[in-house]
């Protein structure tokens, strides 16, 4: 009885993700080889025909996104650990977090409006006489998702770059400044070499959630290209097209899978 006690207690959370996690993909993985009743590559060659140029934006935008989050933080954690000055460390910790509870829709939307060409962005460089009203550009393209995406997910790394940060033994790091080392060279040689496990983790889940963003890329960039997200709701809501949207979606899961795979290959190799 004992040992059955066991396999039972787990049973209801096994049953739920089998049920609403294990079946949906594997019904999205066979309808991606599904072609007019028999199964084939037909999807994906369609795919790679109308989208190659979007699986490229998206890659690189979400790349770039977590390259830009991972630095940002990086800098707030670093100066949150090292900063001298209390005053200016207690509103970084207030300020920084407060993007995290900002649903994406949202952000698509405050950014919208701020990056547009008469938006606040540019009508405060034209007040600053950095620049004239008649060469004002519009953000709202790729510059703009990638500035939506770091701002979204850099609270989210950092805070757990920085509570990473905090636990590390200060004797190493006083030592340093006694020795005079910069607070710059203390935080890249000693500081985050320790916490690149934490670090390449927020990245990865911040890479995962990036390239499940539909809301970003259909209110800030309209034009093509596009993110994968943005194709697969078009062939869905347009065409009824499951078999091509399933390919773009098995196509998304595999560049997510290449994030996870240099994830765990740095893992290994900082365990071994």
């Amino acid at each position: 009885m004992a040992r059955l006690l066991g396999p039972l207690l787990v049973s209801p959370a096994l049953i739920i993700i089998l049920l609403l996690f294990m079946l949906p993909l594997a019904a999205s993985v066979i309808g991606a080889f599904e072609v007019e009743g028999a199964y084939g590559l037909g999807n994906f060659t369609k795919a790679y025909e109308f989208y190659t140029q979007d699986i490229v934006f998206t890659a690189v935008i979400v790349g770039l996104s977590a390259l830009l989050t991972g630095l940002l933080a990086i800098a707030i954690g670093g100066y949150l650990t090292l900063g001298e000055n209390p005053t200016a460390v207690a509103i970084l910790r207030w300020l920084y977090r407060w993007p995290m509870f900002i649903p994406f829709i949202v952000v698509g939307q405050i950014l919208r409006t701020f990056l547009a060409k008469s938006g606040l962005f540019n009508s405060t460089l034209i007040a600053l006489g950095l620049i004239d009203p008649l060469t004002a550009t519009s953000y709202l393209d790729w510059r703009g998702i990638v500035i939506a995406f770091v701002w979204k997910q850099t609270p989210f790394v950092a805070l757990m770059v920085a509570g990473a940060m905090a636990s590390l033994d200060r004797g190493t790091i006083e030592a340093a400044r006694n020795l005079g080392a910069s607070r710059l060279r203390i935080l890249v040689e000693i500081i985050v070499p320790q916490v690149t496990t934490t670090l390449l983790v927020g990245l990865v889940l911040s890479f995962v959630t990036m390239m499940g963003v539909l809301s970003v890329p259909l209110m800030i960039n309209a034009q093509a290209p596009t993110m994968i997200t943005a194709d697969i709701a078009f062939r869905l809501n347009t065409y009824r097209d499951y078999g091509v949207a399933n390919a773009l979606g098995l196509i998304s899961l595999a560049i997510s899978g290449v994030a996870a795979w240099f994830y765990l290959r740095v893992n290994m190799r900082q365990g071994r």
